[in-house]
């Protein structure tokens, strides 16, 4: 589960992390009356109009702005919500903006001049342990950085058995080439970060940049949070921070209804029970010439009413031109899957306008294929995997 920037924040802060500070608001009002409130609470005289929207790179699209009065905060705020903001991270249609985050301005003068660093916690899953991966090229896509200059992005990985050590952290804020009052802060904010990660069941922070202030201090000036959805029944606040408008609405929606959904750009919609059998049903596609529309899972009770949400679900897509239902009979017989498939569409009338091919495996296949054949309505049934590629190679054409 994604997290807003402010969210981010605000979990960050609460493990004793440095923020650069800052109110949410809704509109160009609210915007005005959070600078304000920031005035007084931070001394900040200008302000960062920030987009609240997942997705990187807002900067680029015209998502932050810098505000050096409150006229300029009510311009910027008014301007930026609303907006449908385009960045490298997004559809071509971009993401509506709801809120901004009205944040102090860090970059004042004093007696050093500012430094930005990239920072990152997230699991190496070639060895089973977190890492923190971290340069000093902030404010650039590490992206871009890996690919021009590798040498300068340094990752210390983390034994899982005792936890980051004091000689890691310090390590970090050697390599980042601090000293002083800054390489002790640096140290304690590696610290605080990377138990934040640990104990918010994180799957990945992202700092980009991690500033170092010209007073020395080192901050947070972006976020950008990944909490675990596997740990969402322990983390019920973290829960509480999700933005359904900043998901695809047919996933949220097939969620809703206990199916695991994900939305892809291809012309041929999938129902599988399990993974690692969608997965192969994919490649099927792929292999008949067509492409995977989405990744749907059913599961073991692939009973009529599941069929049914299923198929509407995968139909409010608009680019699938075919259908391919995939069941294994194992725990679920193959016969009970095809009366399913043969009631739902019943049901839903001339709501079905495209082929569906149904492939039935494992108990009582030849039973299911009867049901399939002597329904008398356009389904096509089919038993071995080739036969299902041939089948949607021949709905295609």
């Amino acid at each position: 589960m994604n997290l807003h920037e402010y969210q981010g924040k605000e979990v960050l802060a609460s493990f004793g992390v440095r923020i650069q500070r800052g109110i949410v608001a809704h509109n160009a009002k609210e915007a005005v009356d959070a600078a304000k409130q920031l005035t007084q609470e931070t001394g900040t005289g200008w302000h960062v109009i920030k987009a609240q929207v997942h997705a990187g790179g807002r900067g680029k699209g015209g998502g932050v702005k810098l505000a050096k009065n409150l006229k300029e905060v009510e311009e910027l705020a008014g301007s930026i919500i609303g907006m449908n903001l385009v960045t490298p991270q997004t559809s071509a249609e971009g993401k509506k903006v709801h809120q901004v985050l009205i944040a102090e301005d860090v970059y004042y003068p004093g007696d050093s001049e500012t430094s930005e660093f990239y920072m990152s916690v997230l699991l190496n899953r070639g060895t089973g342990r977190n890492m923190i991966m971290y340069s000093t090229e902030g404010g650039m896509d590490i992206e871009e950085v890996a690919e021009k200059t590798p040498h300068l992005i340094h990752t210390e990985e983390i034994d899982p058995a005792v936890g980051l050590l004091p000689f890691q952290a310090r390590k970090i804020a050697f390599n980042l080439g601090l000293s002083g009052a800054a390489f002790k802060d640096m140290v304690k904010f590696v610290t605080a970060l990377y138990r934040a990660y640990v104990e918010s069941d994180s799957s990945l922070f992202e700092i980009n940049p991690v500033l170092k202030t010209s007073d020395d201090k080192i901050m947070a000036v972006d976020a950008k949070v990944t909490i675990d959805d596997n740990a969402l029944y322990r983390r019920k606040a973290y829960a509480e921070m999700r933005d359904i408008r900043e998901e695809n609405p047919i996933e949220v929606e097939a969620k809703a209804v206990g199916l695991n959904y994900v939305d892809l750009d291809g012309n041929v919609g999938c129902m599988v029970n399990g993974a690692g059998l969608a997965m192969a049903t994919m490649d099927l596609i792929k292999m008949a010439g067509g492409e995977p529309a989405n990744f749907l899972d059913v599961g073991g009770t692939a009973d009529a009413k599941r069929v049914e949400e299923a198929f509407r679900i995968i139909l409010k897509d608009p680019n699938v031109k075919a259908i391919l239902i995939n069941i294994f009979g194992g725990i679920v017989r193959c016969d009970r899957v095809a009366q399913g498939v043969v009631d739902a569409y019943k049901n839903m009338g001339d709501a079905i306008q495209v082929p569906i091919i149904v492939r039935l495996q494992g108990t009582n296949a030849e039973l299911a294929k009867e049901i399939i054949d002597s329904s008398g309505l356009a389904v096509h049934s089919a038993v071995q995997f080739q036969e299902a590629a041939d089948k949607v190679k021949e709905v295609l054409a």
